[in-house]
């Protein structure tokens, strides 16, 4: 899984694309809500996103908090220039986010887009990830006109892959040797959700309901 290395926060998430080079919606429920992220979620995201669990399958996160206030503005100027979308996780009730999840294009126009994320271990295990994803990728197809959106994650790294798997996302296959952590070198899982797919599965469940 990479980590890749918003600003109106008071807009809401719509259906039809919005301007995201400019300002990023907010999209949010009872449990969640994915924002831009702001300076003042920087001592937050080093509590929670440099915690050695978090780190064990993606690349290093900033290990100061004046590290990841550089890190929230480069997220500031690399979607200003269509290079990347970043989002907080900030959960319900709290004022920072605990995590980001991100979005960059593999095709320029972003048909083809690739996805990671990093949450605090401290809200693993409750439903939130899940929350949050199924906002993140709602929005990716419908504001960000993606058609297939990818992720990568270490072959053992069972947590992710379940993540992705319990989200709909198909196994295409593994890309050998492609991640390095030090003398360490592990495969890569590739996982992909179509656009088609993905809107075929929501109404599903909203019919469902």
């Amino acid at each position: 899984m990479a980590l890749h290395h918003g600003t109106d926060d008071e807009a809401e998430a719509a259906a039809t694309p919005i301007d995201w080079r400019r300002r990023l919606p907010l999209l949010t429920d009872d449990a969640v809500t994915l924002r831009a992220l702001r300076q003042s979620d920087a001592p937050s995201l080093l509590r929670h996103v440099s915690d050695a669990r978090v780190l064990q399958y993606i690349t290093a996160s900033p290990a100061t908090v004046d590290g990841f206030r550089r890190y929230v503005r480069w997220t500031h100027g690399q979607r200003r220039r269509g290079g990347l979308v970043c989002f907080g996780i900030v959960p319900a009730g709290a004022a920072n986010a605990v995590g980001v999840m991100q979005v960059w294009p593999i095709e320029p126009d972003f048909s083809t887009a690739e996805w990671g994320f990093a949450l605090g271990a401290a809200f693993w295990g409750r439903g939130l990830f899940t929350r949050a994803a199924r906002m993140f990728v709602d929005a990716v197809f419908s504001q960000l006109q993606v058609y297939r959106l990818e992720a990568r994650s270490v072959d053992v790294n069972l947590r992710g892959n379940r993540a992705f798997e319990r989200l709909g996302a198909r196994r295409d296959g593994m890309l050998r040797g492609a991640f390095h952590d030090g003398d360490v070198v592990r495969d890569h899982v590739m996982w992909s959700i179509l656009a088609p797919e993905w809107r075929a599965m929501r109404e599903r469940e909203h019919r469902a309901h």
